[in-house]
């Protein structure tokens, strides 16, 4: 298994997708050494870089729409010597309509307002049998993909919620800090 904890990342101010959940997502993914991959809304790129070693002779392709993200991922990419990603500065899906690629694996963890329509992308460019999962922290979005994912053809949707609680030294003790709760959809074409 390949993992790269939070405090190996360059950061910056753009939202990262935590270590345990990036663990979930990623098994959800089910990661083959030859997947063609896409990370829509890559943030600092956490969810790209570890895709990337799994798909060691496959290939990771990352869109991001804003600038200060989208330099966090140049930079961790060059970090972590990947050969294997492709970046784009954009907007999904309209950022995407140059590739003439079909994925193995689409990961989902921004959307900037296009929910639908990078769910419908994802559908139609995800090879038969290739997996979509999405993350979401507000229950707006996962409500709306649900309600997306019912109307396309995608087969065993699943949606887990994840809450990771982590320890804070108070004096001689430990005490447990819960973070926000992630949803984890995943569907398969």
């Amino acid at each position: 298994m390949f993992h790269i904890k939070d405090e190996e990342f360059i950061r910056g101010k753009a939202p990262m997708t935590k270590e345990e959940i990036r663990a979930v997502s990623l098994a959800k993914l089910e990661m083959k050494n030859d997947d063609i991959c896409l990370d829509i809304g890559g943030g600092t790129g956490s969810v790209t870089m570890e895709m990337a070693q799994f798909a060691k002779d496959g290939h990771v392709y990352v869109i991001e729409q804003k600038e200060d993200a989208f330099e966090l991922i140049k930079q961790n990419v060059e970090k972590f010597d990947l050969k294997n990603v492709t970046y784009i500065k954009g907007e999904a899906p309209e950022g995407l309509s140059h590739l003439d690629v079909k994925f193995d694996k689409i990961f989902i963890g921004g959307s900037g307002g296009n929910l639908e329509d990078i769910i419908q992308y994802s559908y139609d460019n995800l090879k038969e049998k290739g997996i979509l999962v999405l993350n979401f922290i507000v229950l707006e979005n996962v409500f709306n993909a649900i309600e997306t994912l019912k109307k396309i053809p995608f087969k065993d949707t699943d949606i887990c919620q994840i809450i990771v609680s982590k320890n804070r030294k108070v004096k001689d003790f430990n005490m447990m800090m819960a973070e926000n709760p992630i949803y984890v959809i995943t569907a398969r074409k």
